[in-house]
């Protein structure tokens, strides 16, 4: 969501900031903004709503410059997307930006306006800004001063403060919303993400929960949750910066559908023997812990949401597994019953999910054998806190929209699946040789998919003018028009649900007319016939069809009906590659319409508050 950036140095640091912000578009915002002291110890603001483009020419029409700053890309909550309300907010001497809500605001900001503050903005953050002023008054260490303020913030919050009256440092709280500090050679560096931060280091120390920073020059003094002094880890970014450019491609989504070959490559490297998968894999103590498991609770969002249900089929089928999948945020809110030897499967691509790392720390104070993290960023929160965790290895996605994490997650989970099966004695051998030699030849069935890429163009023609959208899938590919509905939905604004195929004449098939396109997914399985008959429903009532279908399907195009064949595959790997020209038709029906495709509307990447 909103992303943050800061600097402290013996140079100019507007234009790392400014990089830095561009460095962040992706994960969504409406509105940027930059705080400097300059070299007459003054503190200088410039603030844009919209794009960083226009914060750009703002310092292009009024340079700042100066050696200690922050800046930010905001994502509306509270208060709108304009130019008041974009951060960094000031107060006095105090300079700040703020990722998360603080749930107490609105009885802090009757305390202030008491105490005689005004307010110039409509946001939760400008408290912050005034408590930080008003501590000063009777503690004069701005770190002193920071902590007590701290101690008084309900909800979540990554903080990032500077102040022209000291100018010696740069201060910031981690509370459910990740940053990461950059160490540099007699300069640091602040950021909610560290591919912010890759155009001037490599070296980095993520905050955990509950930690506070003082960031100097030449050193950083980390307290945690109790105020203890702490060291941190300092590890080396993992990807190459390579990976945040779009390269030939128009769109970082289009790059990234298109990278899903060599990343699930590299997610099946090591994790194969000749005819099973590694326990080792999933790290210290799987073996042990897998053969226990009985049952198998799973927590995501959004797509991750999407791969566990997928998941909820393979477990049942290939392990012999009772699963269950839910969405987090209501995860986290009921009362739940634990079954026994219960295995917590948490999905998150970018492992920050809040609602999702809350569920892990829900279960972490619970009764489950053991938690799993499936997850893209190696040094995440989720991963970090999980006892077990199996890493896709997609790269960074910058894409709002996942691809190539979903389609990474779903061989993440269905290796998870292998390897209970096995381990409980569930699954036999030849089966899982089977599967085993399936995957290694899966990068290149999903590349003969891509090299559709055209006909599926010429499809998604015909969708730029419609409104409203079904898809339709029975068994594990019910999950995959689901995410295929949800990609369309975000990218093009068109309305899209999703159902299981046999659910048609149970509701929806009211909404089907020439007007509401279907688009069904159709592997050649034990569910085929079934699925021809509720096609045919559909005609009848003259809906218009889009089916992608397997080469021995017998289903072919007619009046009213298109049928894409996709290359023959084992069923178990159908939700994979049949997601692949789902991702196509999203991508390329938002192209006709003119949206943006790598930063739909409303929408962040990184969802880091409720």
């Amino acid at each position: 969501m909103c992303g943050i950036v800061g600097a402290i140095a013996e140079r100019n640091i507007t234009a790392i900031l400014l990089e830095g912000l561009r460095r962040l578009e992706y994960r969504g915002y409406d509105s940027a903004g930059i705080a400097l002291v300059d070299g007459e110890g003054a503190l200088r603001r410039s603030r844009r709503s919209g794009k960083v483009a226009a914060l750009e020419q703002a310092l292009k029409e009024q340079p700042l410059s100066g050696q200690l700053g922050i800046a930010h890309t905001r994502w509306a909550t509270h208060g709108a997307p304009t130019q008041r309300n974009a951060h960094p907010h000031f107060s006095g001497s105090v300079a700040l930006v703020h990722n998360g809500i603080i749930e107490n605001h609105e009885a802090l900001r009757q305390r202030l306006l008491a105490q005689g503050y005004a307010f110039s903005s409509d946001t939760d953050t400008e408290v912050i800004a005034h408590l930080l002023t008003e501590q000063l008054k009777t503690t004069a260490d701005l770190t002193d001063a920071f902590k007590a303020v701290v101690r008084q913030l309900e909800g979540a919050y990554g903080l990032a403060v500077i102040c022209a009256a000291q100018p010696d440092r740069l201060l910031a709280a981690r509370s459910g919303s990740p940053l990461v500090i950059g160490l540099g050679h007699g300069e640091n560096f602040l950021a909610s993400d560290p591919l912010a931060l890759r155009q001037v280091t490599d070296r980095f120390i993520y905050l955990e929960e509950g930690d506070l920073a003082e960031i100097q020059h030449q050193r950083v003094q980390i307290w945690n949750a109790d105020g203890e002094p702490v060291r941190r880890e300092t590890v080396e970014y993992p990807q190459g910066e390579q990976s945040a450019d779009k390269g030939a491609y128009r769109h970082f989504m289009l790059k990234e559908i298109h990278e899903q070959p060599a990343v699930m490559q590299r997610t099946l490297e090591g994790r194969l023997q000749e005819n099973a998968v590694s326990l080792e894999a999933f790290g210290k103590g799987a073996a042990e812990c897998f053969g226990k498991v009985t049952n198998v609770q799973i927590v995501a969002c959004g797509t991750s949401f999407n791969a566990g249900l997928v998941a909820k089929y393979w477990l049942e089928a290939l392990a012999g597994i009772s699963c269950q999948v839910e969405v987090a945020s209501e995860f986290r809110y009921r009362d739940t019953v634990t079954p026994k030897d219960c295995l917590l499967v948490c999905i998150s691509q970018s492992g920050e999910t809040a609602d999702t790392l809350a569920a892990l720390r829900k279960a972490n104070s619970g009764d489950y054998l053991a938690t799993l993290a499936v997850c893209n960023v190696p040094t995440s929160s989720l991963v970090r806190e999980a006892d077990l965790h199996l890493l896709a290895q997609a790269g960074p996605e910058i894409g709002v929209a996942s691809t190539k994490a979903f389609t990474t997650q779903l061989i993440c989970l269905l290796l998870l699946c292998l390897a209970l099966g096995r381990a409980r004695g569930h699954l036999d051998n030849a089966v899982e040789a089977e599967l085993v030699a399936e995957l290694r030849r899966l990068p290149a069935r999903v590349g003969e998919v891509l090299a559709m890429e055209k006909k599926i163009a010429l499809l998604a023609e015909r969708f730029a003018e419609k409104h409203h959208c079904l898809f339709v899938g029975r068994g594990t590919q019910y999950p995959v028009a689901l995410e295929g509905a949800l990609k369309l939905k975000e990218i093009s604004y068109i309305h899209a649900e999703a159902y299981p195929a046999g659910e048609l004449k149970h509701g929806p098939l009211a909404l089907v007319d020439a007007d509401m396109p279907v688009i069904a997914v159709a592997p050649n399985n034990e569910l085929l016939e079934k699925l021809k008959s509720n096609l045919q429903e559909v005609r009848a009532r003259g809906g218009e069809l889009v089916v992608f279908a397997d080469a021995h399907s017998g289903l072919e195009s007619s009046e009213g009906v298109s049928v894409l064949t996709l290359p023959a595959i084992h069923d178990g790997l159908t939700p994979v590659l049949y997601t692949v020209p789902l991702q196509l038709l999203a991508y390329h029906v938002a192209v006709h319409k003119g949206t943006d495709v790598d930063q739909p509307r409303n929408l962040a990447k990184s969802v880091t508050v409720e």
